[in-house]
């Protein structure tokens, strides 16, 4: 009552005018109260439908009739089930408080729709009483309310889902709906698509009451992909049975088996037309084969084997060969079920030889115009003007030449130099050209007329083709192409060209940057990308790179430029770093140790890695990356239109809000994001043992020692002086160099390398340098230690201090004990005195008492001060041996012992005029 009363009391504040809505509260309890109190039935009726209508007009109405009109019309659907009319009315009456109306005027706006949501489920009662009148005959009695309990489950599916499970039967009358009529059940349908969404439970429960029966056979009824909305909705419901679970996935695979699915990809007679709704049914049957070839969930043991099974399963009801007719050939379909179909194909040779084997076999044409399913799908790469159908192919070769090497092998083998006038020929003459010369012609292309985007795409297939490939490596490397000079017999290595490219993408990029255009900035990463996996562990592609001093230069000037992207800069570092960590030349100029001495001087080690640091800072190369959200599945609740599944391709330039173009999230998958990564670590370290140790020594006697022929030995022994002298001076130079980096290295504490990086130009520089460092930072520590030291004898020499202070007190307490003894014993012998001279007056007491008396009581004194004199001593002795062991570790330190003793003990003695009393005693 009192969440009624609350919300009550709320139905006068919400619009602001409180007359009007005490008038509708007011007129709203009438009517409750005719429906409730009423003896006539057409009253009772009529007040229900004045009631009904007024709830849909008003949301003050709307509000009232939450707070107070749920009980009343809830008894009603309880009471009297006998007549139809009232049930339907309050039924209809129910869906009109739950129906938002469209007179919001802010976001901030109390909705009565959800409130009244909210009151109508907290009671589980409502909801067991609601799915019981499901079993009715009345069609509109099942109809409304498959209404309120969607309505109840979009705006609180959780509370709806709880109570539905803990109604016995409650998903089996829902199921049974699917077998109604047409309106019941698409209600049932779209009821059912929002209950199972992440809710395993109750897909347990959906699937094994036949759901996958039902759906294939209402999806038949309706036409395949040609069908409306209903087979969208059928869709759905399905995709949520499958995703993410494998025994789902096992049960439809052994019972109903694909066909239905794969039946749903065959274009009948509408090949060349496609609606939108055909082309979203298609992309959703796109969207149910992809979730089959994912397997299931990550924590799903047998999702590799589940995966690897669907694929087999797939694959041999000719799925492939519908796939590509939608993807490949094709050329009416819309782009966006082009390329859900080339990612599906992706996805379907992943890892799966057979599948793997059937691409490359495959044939795609008619009549005499036929050409490999490769070829085909390259030309798409090469020539697709969206750009989202270039990343789906280009996905394709990625799949096939991962862990393939055969395959890459294959592909490799046509990579055959063809004479200039093929290489550069037109675009539109590429039809019976080998998968290599299509190739080839793409990364040339730029020659003729400047297409970089298109040696761009021919780069990013070349390096699938030699990833973790030493022999196709090698083999692409001999490849030389002629050059556009005309200069005949010239020849330029395909490397060679790359790395021009690479330089014009560069100069490209400034021409569009300052006319303020995004343009090709992928274009310089991609070609990177192509070359980082080219010189990845293969000394002769570096050492083939580094043939020409500029590209070492040009590289030095691409890691320092600003106005290169964060990805550029970083995989050009990364390229410098592979031509020092797989450089095996002992060429001067070209080793390792050369290229570690220009990064050194042109750029700096601390910058150069603070380039690694950036690009892994960068969304490229972060964790964010491989944890954003996938693409969003289509639904009606999503309601895409045409211009939201046309093409993505608007949506990759107006979201880029960095420097990197979007379109590399898709070309840098994890698997070279994670290499790239490892490279850098590799690279750091083998950087730094590069420029902190010597070249190895090579017992090389040089040629001024040797003694030239005819040369007497007066002449060999003045050249040999002359030469050790000459040493000497260039020896005495470094020395003095050295000592200057040195002395800035204490300057700046050792803690900057920035400095000695760019004065150390010389092994044997660096070698001094890092000694000095190494010296350096072992003075440090050494000094450190002594301090820590040091504090930890203070902090001993503290604490003896306080045991010496304790010891002080504890002797002045004795020493305060015995002289009050003393001084009891004392006016013992005064009272003895006493008692001896009045019993020598009175005879009172004998002489033999008192002396007995006395003698007992020194006795007991001397008993007493005996056992505290003893403590005192063993504490006394613990104490000494203390203070020795104190001392010397005081001396061994350089303490002055006598100077902290001072003073200690001075205040400890007998009292004054104890021995005056004693020798008193004696007399």
């Amino acid at each position: 009552m009192d969440l009624v009363s609350g919300y009550k009391g709320m139905v006068g504040l919400v619009f602001g005018n409180e007359n009007s809505s005490s008038n509708e509260d007011s007129y709203v309890q009438r009517l409750l109260d005719r429906i409730s109190t009423g003896s006539l039935a057409e009253d009772r009726r009529s007040a229900l439908i004045e009631l009904q209508s007024v709830v849909v007009e008003s949301r003050a109405a709307q509000l009232a009739f939450g707070a107070m009109g749920f009980p009343v019309l809830m008894g009603v659907l309880k009471d009297e089930r006998d007549d139809v009319e009232m049930i339907r009315g309050a039924l209809e009456t129910i869906v009109g408080a739950l129906t938002p109306l469209e007179q919001s005027k802010g976001k901030n706006e109390v909705q009565p729709a959800l409130m009244n949501t909210d009151m109508l489920s907290h009671e589980a009662e409502n909801i067991s009483l609601l799915l019981s009148l499901l079993s009715e005959e009345d069609f509109y009695i099942r109809y409304y309310t498959l209404q309120i309990l969607t309505a109840l489950l979009m705006n609180s599916p959780n509370r709806l889902q709880e109570a539905i499970l803990t109604i016995p039967r409650g998903i089996t009358r829902l199921m049974d709906m699917l077998m109604d009529r047409e309106v019941i059940r698409n209600e049932a349908l779209l009821l059912l698509t929002y209950l199972t969404r992440e809710a395993e439970e109750i897909q347990k429960i959906v699937v094994f009451e036949g759901a996958f029966e039902k759906i294939f056979s209402i999806i038949k009824e309706e036409g395949g992909s040609e069908g409306g909305v209903v087979v969208q909705d059928c869709l759905e419901l399905l995709n949520n049975l499958l995703r993410n679970n494998t025994s789902n996935q096992i049960l439809l695979r052994e019972t109903m088996g694909f066909d239905g699915l794969i039946s749903m990809l065959r274009l009948r007679g509408g090949a060349y037309s496609f609606t939108q709704q055909k082309t979203i049914n298609l992309l959703s049957v796109l969207g149910t084969i992809n979730l089959l070839l994912v397997g299931g969930s990550e924590a799903d043991a047998g999702k590799d084997a589940n995966k690897l099974t669907n694929k087999t399963v797939l694959v041999q009801k000719k799925v492939l060969d519908y796939l590509l007719l939608l993807g490949v050939e094709n050329q009416w379909a819309p782009v966006a079920v082009r390329c859900a179909a080339l990612r599906c194909i992706g996805d379907l040779i992943a890892g799966h030889r057979g599948n793997l084997d059937a691409l490359a076999s495959k044939v795609l044409g008619e009549n005499h115009q036929v050409e490999p399913a490769l070829n085909s799908i390259l030309r798409i790469i090469l020539r697709a003007s969206s750009m989202q159908e270039f990343i789906a192919a280009d996905h394709i070769f990625e799949r096939f030449c991962e862990g393939n090497c055969d395959g890459q092998s294959m592909l490799a083998s046509t990579l055959i130099p063809q004479p200039y006038s093929m290489t550069h020929a037109s675009i539109d003459e590429d039809v019976n050209m080998s998968f290599g010369s299509m190739v080839l012609h793409g990364l040339t292309s730029s020659e003729t007329d400047g297409d970089l985007d298109t040696c761009c795409r021919a780069a990013s297939v070349l390096s699938y083709v030699l990833k973790d490939n030493m022999q196709c490596k090698e083999r692409v490397l001999r490849i030389e192409l002629e050059s556009s000079s005309g200069a005949l017999g010239h020849s330029e290595p395909l490397m060679h060209l790359m790395v021009k490219y690479l330089a014009l993408a560069s100069g490209t990029k400034h021409k569009e940057s300052k006319s303020n255009t995004s343009g090709n900035s992928y274009i310089q990463p991609i070609i990177l990308k192509l070359l980082v996996t080219w010189l990845s562990d293969c000394p002769p592609a570096v050492n083939y790179f580094l043939d020409l001093r500029p590209h070492l230069s040009y590289l030095l000037e691409l890691v320092s430029d600003q106005s290169a992207t964060v990805s550029t800069r970083g995989l050009a570092a990364i390229l410098l770093g592979e031509c020092v960590i797989y450089n095996k030349s002992s060429e001067s100029g070209k080793d390792s140790y050369a290229v570690v001495d220009a990064i050194s001087q042109k750029v700096g080690l601390t910058s150069y890695f603070l380039k690694f640091d950036e690009m892994k800072k960068s969304f490229l190369f972060s964790a964010e990356k491989s944890t954003a959200p996938s693409h969003k599945p289509l639904s009606r609740s999503a309601a895409a239109s045409m211009a939201e599944i046309e093409d993505v391709d608007e949506q990759l330039s107006s979201d880029q809000k960095g420097e990197d173009h979007p379109i590399l999230s898709s070309m840098f998958d994890s698997g070279f994001v994670n290499f790239v990564k490892r490279l850098e670590s590799e690279i750091r370290e083998n950087i730094v043992n590069i420029y902190s140790l010597p070249k190895t020594e090579v017992a090389v006697v040089p040629a001024e020692m040797e003694q030239k022929t005819g040369e007497s030995d007066k002449e060999y022994i003045r050249r040999l002086k002359s030469f050790v002298e000459k040493q000497c001076s260039e020896i005495q130079d470094l020395l003095g160099r050295n000592a200057t980096l040195a002395e800035d290295l204490v300057k700046i504490g050792g803690g900057e390398s920035s400095y000695s990086d760019q004065r150390a130009t010389t092994g044997s520089e660096r070698v001094q340098t890092e000694t000095l460092r190494r010296d350096l930072k072992e003075a440090h520590q050494r000094i450190e230690m002594l301090k820590n030291e040091n504090m930890k004898l203070e902090s001993e020499a503290s604490m003896y201090q306080n045991l010496a202070g304790k010891v002080e007190s504890d002797l002045k307490s004795l020493s305060d004990a015995y002289n009050s003894l003393e001084q009891a014993n004392f006016q013992l012998e005064k009272e003895v005195k006493a008692l001896r001279t009045s019993g020598g007056r009175g005879g009172g007491v004998s002489a033999v008492d008192v002396e007995a008396a006395r003698a007992e009581a020194r006795e007991e004194a001397l008993k007493e001060s005996e056992g505290e004199l003893n403590d005192l001593l063993v504490c006394l002795g613990q104490e000494q041996s203390k203070v020795e062991k104190l001392s010397s570790r005081l001396m061994e330190l350089g303490e002055d012992v006598d100077t902290l003793l001072e003073g200690i003990g001075d205040d400890v003695g007998l009292p004054e005029g104890g021995e005056d009393d004693d020798e008193e005693d004696a007399d």
